[in-house]
């Protein structure tokens, strides 16, 4: 059955098609059939857009534009690849021929191909290899990545413990410019922070990025976002250029790459080999160091160095650096709670979302400064990430009226309503939000407290606050029962002790001390 186009490979042949890239080589470099690069290019021409606002659009709008499928089966596909590398593995063994692997193909295939799809596959793969044909790169054009198979190491200085280091190495083919880093894994994170620093370090953009293995270089880090490709992919088209997984097919292309990282076991790895370095970032400033002489060590057969053959011939031919760099971006899932809110695991605090989305579930984009929210590959809420922990960051246009309100909530918001009804009434709010432990508590009080002067009037509130205070009482319910039993209305005590009137009204059944001798 065939398979949807991806909408990251149909961003990726626009920007091919863009740089002057020939169908037939976007066709090589992606590993998708020519006639189907064809017929998407028909469309993108058809649209009523542009290529730049093509590019623009988010993989939603790209695949409601473009439904299209392409032809090639990729179960059926990779399993003639591999079965392809079993042919060059043997390719030169006396008595080889095509005929007799293809026919061990087809009975062990579930669907072959026919013998000249076989072979045209074949050639269209791996004509440029046969013998010892020499590779020409074209400048500017590719960008080879690979992870050296020996590794460096830093050490703890707590425990002197060696710690192994990955050491990655990118090469610009053409002019054999050379970037090598040390990080501390294969990870996803840390090859694409790689990937980044190469490129700010050539200070340009090649086409397109060749991976000898990709799969192996990057980790499902993400439980949401397992297709290591398509991160590697969002990565390249913030650079504006293409990934080519395919690549790993083409030996030659490998031993490019290879060669680049036995070099580097001559020039970095064995002059630092006695050096010892506590922490990656001393391990990495002397790569640096040894890097510089290693790009500019002469060629002898070009007759120039490699930095020479880049800063002449080409960095001409490179993409400029965009003005941001890349932020990696990971998921998370969340359901938006009853205020409004989805809790962000990674830092144990909350962000907003329109109130509407109450009782939805969302998928959460991060990056280190980004916290966005989506609902059905929509994007419904974006946010400055906040790294503190329990806390809600709130916008203001996501919450209802009542919410709304509610985030409004201070001490001077309650003073403020407070003063209109009385200077006792003011002393009262203070108290009690100075008396509680929870803001939150505090301010449902208040607010009880100063609604009561709907029901018994500004006046005797202030009167009911002022006995209050006097006896320290900061209550609800302590208000409203002097509100309640009218003893707003009664003198203080103060009052009563100041006019020499008892507050024990006179009874006969009441007896002096003398009744008692």
């Amino acid at each position: 059955m065939a398979n949807k186009l991806d909408p990251m490979d149909l961003k990726q042949i626009i920007t091919l098609h863009q740089d002057g890239v020939s169908n037939r080589k976007i066709e090589s470099l992606l590993g998708i059939s020519r006639n189907t690069i064809n017929t998407y290019m028909k469309l993108f021409k058809a649209c009523a857009y542009s290529f730049d606002e093509l590019l623009l659009f988010d993989n939603i709008k790209l695949r409601e534009l473009f439904p299209s499928h392409t032809t090639i089966d990729n179960d059926r596909y990779n399993e003639l690849m591999q079965h392809f590398e079993r042919i060059n593995a043997a390719i030169n063994h006396p008595g080889f021929t095509f005929l007799f692997h293809y026919n061990e193909y087809k009975q062990q295939a579930k669907d072959p191909y026919g013998y000249t799809q076989f072979m045209e596959h074949y050639n269209r793969k791996h004509a440029k290899i046969k013998g010892s044909m020499k590779l020409e790169h074209e400048a500017g054009y590719e960008v080879f990545i690979d992870y050296a198979g020996k590794k460096l190491h830093i050490v703890d200085k707590e425990t002197g413990e060696q710690v192994p280091v990955e050491v990655f190495v990118a090469i610009l083919p053409n002019s054999q410019y050379t970037y090598v880093e040390a990080s501390m894994s294969q990870k996803r994170e840390d090859m694409i922070t790689s990937m980044g620093n190469a490129l700010s370090y050539y200070g340009s953009v090649p086409k397109a990025i060749v991976s000898d293995n990709l799969k192996s270089a990057v980790t499902r880090a993400s439980k949401y976002e397992p297709d290591v490709n398509r991160s590697f992919k969002d990565f390249a088209r913030h650079y504006n250029c293409a990934i080519n997984p395919t690549r790993s097919y083409a030996p030659q292309d490998k031993a490019l790459v290879e060669n680049a990282v036995q070099l580097a076991y001559q020039r970095i790895y064995y002059p630092i080999r006695e050096m010892t370095f506590f922490s990656l970032e001393e391990l990495n400033l002397e790569i640096k160091k040894r890097l510089i002489d290693y790009n500019n060590r002469l060629l002898a057969r070009k007759g120039a160095s490699r930095k020479e053959l880049f800063q002449s011939i080409e960095r001409s031919y490179l993409k400029p650096l965009p003005s941001l760099g890349y932020e990696l971006k990971d998921y998370r899932r969340a359901k938006v709670q009853k205020m409004g809110y989805v809790y962000f695991s990674p830092d144990k605090n909350y962000y907003s979302v329109p109130h509407r989305y109450i009782g939805k579930s969302t998928q959460i984009h991060y990056t280190k400064s980004t916290v966005e929210v989506f609902y059905n590959h929509e994007r419904i809420a974006s946010h400055q990430r906040n790294p503190a922990m329990g806390i809600y960051i709130t916008n203001k246009n996501h919450l209802s009226s009542t919410h709304k309100a509610y985030t409004e909530w201070s001490p001077s918001y309650f003073e403020k309503k407070a003063a209109k009804h009385g200077v006792h009434v003011v002393a009262c709010i203070q108290g009690v939000i100075s008396n509680s432990i929870y803001p939150e508590i505090a301010y449902k009080r208040a607010m009880g407290i100063i609604q009561l002067h709907r029901t018994y009037s500004s006046e005797r509130l202030n009167n009911a606050c002022k006995r209050a205070v006097e006896a320290g009482a900061f209550s609800y319910k302590r208000i409203q029962n002097i509100l309640k039993n009218n003893l707003d209305k009664e003198g203080t005590v103060e009052q009563m002790q100041a006019s020499n009137t008892p507050h024990i009204p006179t009874h006969e059944n009441l007896h002096g001390a003398s009744a008692y001798k």
